[in-house]
């Protein structure tokens, strides 16, 4: 899929979109507008190794491909609440319990 954006964006081989050479995961950009209501201004203040550039590339990508990256989100999402759950019954996390109870 071609979407005028492959000079900042680039696609791994498990279909993740990246900010090309950022190590930034386009839904990276996209969860601090969401959770934060940031503007490209505050992701470039708060992460300044990204690009006006890269920044509004991400986030047109994002909007092209929302479904997509907004399912990708969702998943990501499932998978820390199984975790989560997991580890609230682990042996592990029951004995850090009882000693800090001690202590």
């Amino acid at each position: 899929m071609s979407t005028g954006l492959t000079t900042q964006i680039e696609i791994d081989a498990g279909g993740v979109a990246w900010v090309a050479a950022a190590n930034t995961k386009v839904k990276e950009i996209v969860l601090d507008k969401l959770a934060y209501g940031w503007s490209p201004e505050e992701m470039h203040f708060q992460h300044p190794h990204l690009s006006m550039a890269q920044i509004h590339a991400a986030l047109a990508y994002y909007y092209e491909n929302q479904e997509r990256i907004d399912e990708e989100i969702r998943r990501d999402l499932e998978e820390v609440e199984q975790l989560r759950a997991q580890s609230e019954s682990s042996e592990l996390r029951a004995k850090l319990q009882s000693i800090r109870k001690t202590r």
